[in-house]
């Protein structure tokens, strides 16, 4: 059986969640009727350290300052198609990335104009991928995003995290990665969070879909967020926990990636493995909406 805890999204999540960190200490005076006092340890205060409310004027391009831009069909990195064969090519265009001049960063993924190519021949789509790769590291602590998903069989949109060393000579999956939010575009009601490492990667065991019990992620706003320190990784829907992991589950697959630093990355793929290739092109242009990206550490 293993270790990791999982909930799901319920009003019972954070009662569950909250008694994990609930210490009991017994009353051991002379009386014998000495009755248990549980102590309860203050919640966790964050500070702010870093964010991007993505204010400006409408066709603004992010700011150069907290974001870096991966472009292309992913040849130019070693790995078409993102090693995922995905379909989309990733593009600076303001078409593709920009503000909306209403406080919010738009992913627009569109069919792709005549004359690109990309690894499987004429382009089929173009998005775009940010990341803050040497700009920002986020260190133990909370990372949230608040973020208004599209519908459509094929669309593949991200809120995640690769580990410091990624890049910069240790290997995925070793460097570590943490999927803070991913959907299938055919499952609107539906994201999840995983979590990959050397020894549970790629199908990794730490993975879990969470479910909105009305509405959908294409209706409105909902805010994905991870916390995490040495000891565990928990995920957070709108604030309510629905899955976590403990370092010691970790153990029984191979080393823990959570006592490092990581970088947010944000993009909107199409097609490959996760939800399959589009079957109709009619759900496009297909925008994710990204209100804030926020970085806190403990006070």
């Amino acid at each position: 059986m293993r270790a990791f805890f999982s909930v799901s999204n319920s009003s019972e999540s954070g009662t569950f969640f909250a008694a994990l960190a609930v210490g009991i200490g017994l009353g051991l005076g002379c009386s014998s009727d000495a009755t248990p006092t549980v102590v309860t340890p203050p919640p966790v205060q964050w500070v702010q350290v870093w964010s991007d409310e993505f204010e400006g004027p409408a066709g603004t391009p992010v700011d150069g300052s907290k974001w870096g831009y991966d472009t292309g069909d992913g040849c130019g990195a070693g790995i078409c198609g993102w090693g995922n064969n995905e379909k989309e090519f990733y593009s600076t265009d303001p078409a593709t990335i920009s503000l909306n001049g209403q406080g919010q960063l738009m992913i627009v993924a569109q069919r792709a104009p005549a004359g690109l190519t990309c690894y499987y021949g004429p382009c089929r789509y173009t998005s775009a991928k940010i990341t803050t790769k040497a700009k920002m590291l986020a260190n133990p602590g909370r990372v949230e995003a608040r973020i208004k998903l599209s519908a459509g069989q094929g669309l593949w949109p991200a809120f995640w995290m690769l580990g410091h060393l990624c890049g910069a000579g240790t290997p995925w999956p070793a460097c570590g990665e943490v999927d803070i939010m991913e959907n299938k575009g055919s499952q609107p009601t539906s994201t999840s969070s995983a979590m990959h490492g050397s020894g549970y990667s790629g199908a990794t065991p730490f993975a879990h879909t969470n479910t909105l019990t009305s509405g959908s992620y294409t209706d409105s706003f909902h805010t994905f967020a991870v916390e995490w320190d040495s000891v565990s990784i928990r995920f957070f829907v709108d604030d309510v926990p629905h899955y976590g992991v403990t370092s010691d589950a970790i153990a029984h697959y191979g080393p823990s990636i959570l006592n490092q630093s990581f970088y947010v990355i944000l993009n909107l793929a199409v097609g490959g493995n996760f939800d399959g290739d589009p079957q109709s092109d009619t759900i496009f242009p297909a925008t994710m909406l990204v209100d804030y990206v926020r970085v806190f550490e403990k006070k």
